[in-house]
């Protein structure tokens, strides 16, 4: 297997997290009733990530990931190593369950630590893709300017910063110098996910949105001029993607609408290399948006990860030249809508059935384009 002729992302790719596996699960629960230390789950998780990598290598991945499995969020983790967050816990029922969650807000002045634990996360990754490519995964900015600012109740009842403009400086200068960093480390394959852009469109959130004194549709001006201003100083030879799905939290979902609303701000990013949208279900919506993009690729998120049963492949050839109708075949890419485990938990299905749809997106992209 190489990389070397093929571009990413792949015509066959994954999200980035997986399925945690029993022993590395009990580590966990072990590990917070304090039974076990740290530097033993460490190990747990070592073990689990090689054994992860080795797979996602025999099954036939371009790029492969730790799984996320070092995390308890695929978001939380990443913004909780930052200067100046502060993580907290809390009840939710937003995605249709009640369960104990964790939210964060800024409570100091935004900065990358040169510690930040994910770094060494990436370096052990890497050590052990060869001679695949080491995917990281991180939230991406707008990410904390929605949950730690914007709707965040502790952050206005304590600002710390006193304008927005100024938040957003250390906010892009945090994802700029964390971005030299994961390159400095050696990352040459770079996936920001951000469930934020969802809120610009969910009437639901909007009014939330609104009622803390902000206007959705400025926002989306601003998230677009954020990422750029993020990715603006990234080196040429970095490919950085961008992943978009309406919420993943144990097969349950966060915001309704469509990619109309945002389609135009968000394909204009230029700096993107590709874009990971979910396009499982009726909720996604048509193939229309696509029409806004411009010479990156769209990775089509059409095997779902909510559920094992898998998907009719025929069923997903003709999804694949609907899009085409919008978009070039050449541009267009397949995976899975998103992870399997967005949180620790996992979604509702066996990892039997996860290594299968992984190969059933292989399967159907080499049927579809002959450089697959």
């Amino acid at each position: 297997m190489t990389t070397k002729k093929l571009k990413s992302p792949f015509r066959y790719d994954i999200v980035g997290s997986f399925l945690r596996p029993k022993a590395l699960k009990e580590a966990r629960e072990a590990f917070v009733k304090g039974t076990i230390s740290k530097e033993v789950l460490t190990q747990v998780e070592d073990q689990a990530i090689i054994s992860l990598i080795e797979k996602q290598k025999a099954i036939g991945l371009h790029a492969v990931t730790d799984g996320e499995f070092r995390r308890r969020w695929w978001h939380l983790d990443f913004i909780a190593g930052l200067n100046g967050i502060t993580v907290y816990d809390f009840q939710t029922a937003a995605f249709g369950i009640t369960t104990e969650a964790q939210g964060s807000y800024v409570s100091g002045p935004l900065s990358f630590p040169d510690n930040h634990p994910f770094l060494e996360h990436f370096r052990f990754t890497q050590k052990h893709a060869a001679p695949a490519l080491a995917k990281q995964t991180i939230p991406g900015p707008n990410m904390i300017f929605l949950n730690s600012l914007i709707l965040s109740k502790q952050y206005h009842q304590q600002p710390i910063y006193d304008s927005a403009n100024h938040f957003k400086e250390d906010l892009i200068r945090t994802y700029q110098q964390a971005i030299q960093a994961f390159y400095n480390a050696g990352c040459r394959y770079l996936q920001l996910d951000d469930t934020s852009w969802g809120g610009l469109f969910d009437e639901r959130f909007r009014e939330m949105i609104t009622a803390n004194g902000f206007d959705p549709d400025q926002l989306l001006t601003d998230f677009q001029e954020i990422t750029e201003k993020c990715l603006a100083t990234k080196p040429d030879d970095l490919t950085v993607t961008f992943h978009f799905c309406k919420g993943n939290f144990q097969s349950h979902w966060l915001y309704n609408g469509s990619y109309d609303k945002i389609a135009k701000n968000l394909f204009s990013i230029e700096q993107f290399y590709g874009f990971f949208l979910e396009y499982d279900d009726e909720r996604s919506g048509g193939f229309e948006p696509l029409k806004e993009l411009d010479k990156q690729r769209i990775v089509l998120g059409l095997i779902t990860t909510k559920n094992g049963k898998l998907e009719d492949p025929s069923v997903i050839v003709k999804r694949i030249k609907e899009a085409s109708q919008f978009v070039p075949l050449e541009q267009i890419c397949l995976s899975p809508q998103c992870g399997f485990a967005s949180t620790h938990e996992g979604n509702h299905l066996t990892e039997d059935d996860q290594w299968k749809k992984i190969a059933l997106v292989k399967e159907i992209a080499k049927q579809v384009w002959i450089d697959a």
